[in-house]
């Protein structure tokens, strides 16, 4: 078994944020950056990798490479390639793609293809930093590769965060307005109750990712962040929200955000649009059935006794929009594990639709394929707790393909201007803040 070695080194007045972003920059081929409740964690480098398609759970660790196909839980099959990892006291960190779902028992499609290629990839890795005020911890299985972070912690060096370039936003080039006006005429025949559509955004230049997050953080307010690069695929965000957190005593939180109002034009015109947003009859109607949603979601894992609504629809500030927020709680039953959580959740209401099933149907004919986006970004301990962070407000890049995406919910009362503003709103989180390489 491959153990961990551990170490503390004091990082003095060393903003954690440059730290972690120094960390993502000094040549780790996979890593991932996570932020959670003022802590910044950096994986690098992969110990072991578990890959997950509709097929087949793939496990790459020690310098072998094992394959098996899984059938039932997506969930059940990641947990058990886990666990059996030649690691002591392992974490994992990696992405859950938005295809997740249509792998879920009770929301696959009828006669739909199964998503193509990788759905999950997971890094164990060589080398973890949890970076807090003053401090960092690092965990790694190599005595110079700890060296060598220890010294990128501790030297004084100021690294240029490059200039931001403009984006348009304002482009419908997708068609948006009408598939919004498509959905709310499904939504009126009675097809679904609510569905999130999205639109992408290109980007005309190749994008400094680890940058963008950089400049991006300082002008975000997130509830998780993250900066990521796994098998050539990159990509940066400001989460609004969760999709699901369970701790190694087994309590579940969720946390739907549902109901938008732009943020940041100053305090009257904020205080104003808040008001607004906490009287429209239209955003009220689309925060409280995704409350509802959620609460039957966490019943069907956890002692039905103990799922509470806590803070319903409170406001959130993020970045550039202000929400109405709740939080939906449980306690997980005998036998459950975070996984479970998970795929009860998954896909975040916020970023799917009511029912679940037909409004990821709808989602197949008008959003077309997704991606990471609306998936989950994941930082998972042999514990057993999970932690998962909505993949919105985010910045992507393939190759040479770089874009931005948002969407807005759509119900009965819906229109296609306002729905389009408000994804201009949503993606006024990120595009300010994207360097070109």
């Amino acid at each position: 078994m491959t153990e961990y070695d551990r170490e503390e080194i004091a990082t003095g007045s060393a903003d954690p944020l440059d730290l972690v972003t120094r960390l993502a920059r000094s040549g780790f081929d996979d890593y991932v950056v996570y932020e959670r409740a003022g802590t910044w964690t950096f994986a690098g480098g992969a110990l072991a990798t578990v890959t997950l398609d509709a097929q087949r759970v793939r496990v790459e660790a020690g310098g072998e490479v094992t394959e098996r196909s899984w059938s039932g839980s997506p969930g059940q099959a990641l947990r058990e390639a886990l666990a059996e990892l030649p690691v002591t006291g392992w974490r994992a960190y990696g992405r859950v793609n938005f295809g997740f779902a249509s792998l879920v028992p009770g929301l696959a499609l009828r006669g739909a293809a199964a998503p193509d290629g990788e759905v999950v990839r997971l890094i164990v890795p060589r080398v973890e930093v949890t970076l807090d005020e003053g401090a960092a911890v690092v965990r790694g299985v190599d005595t110079a590769e700890r060296a060598r972070v220890r010294d990128l912690l501790i030297a004084d060096v100021e690294l240029d965060t490059g200039q931001a370039s403009a984006v348009d936003i304002t482009a419908d080039s997708a068609n948006y307005r009408e598939r919004v006006a498509q959905a709310v005429k499904e939504i009126r025949q009675g097809q679904y109750q609510k569905v999130i559509l999205s639109r992408s955004v290109h980007i005309p230049f190749p994008v400094d990712i680890v940058s963008t997050y950089e400049l991006g953080r300082r002008g975000n307010t997130p509830a998780r962040s993250f900066v990521l690069r796994l098998d050539g695929a990159e990509a940066a965000g400001f989460s609004p929200e969760i999709v699901v957190s369970v701790d190694d005593a087994g309590h579940v939180v969720t946390q739907p955000l549902a109901g938008t109002r732009a943020f940041g034009r100053g305090a009257e015109i904020d205080a104003a649009a808040r008001y607004e947003l906490e009287n429209d009859p239209k955003e009220i109607f689309e925060h409280a059935v995704s409350v509802r949603t959620a609460q039957e979601e966490l019943r069907r894992i956890c002692k039905p006794e103990t799922v509470h609504v806590g803070d319903f629809m409170g406001i959130k500030e993020r970045g550039s929009v202000q929400h109405l927020a709740s939080l939906v709680n449980g306690e997980l039953s005998e036998g459950r594990s975070a996984w479970d959580a998970l795929e009860a959740v998954f896909p975040a209401v916020t970023a799917s639709g009511i029912p679940k099933r037909e409004s990821l149907d709808a989602i197949a004919r008008m959003d077309g394929s997704r991606g990471l986006y609306s998936g989950a970004v994941v930082a998972i301990d042999a514990n057993g707790s999970l932690d998962a962070a909505l993949v919105l407000r985010a910045v992507y890049q393939e190759g040479d393909h770089a874009w931005l995406r948002a969407g807005a919910g759509i119900v009965v009362d819906s229109t296609p201007d306002r729905e389009f503003e408000e994804t201009c709103e949503k993606l006024g989180s990120v595009a300010p803040f994207v360097v070109p390489a």
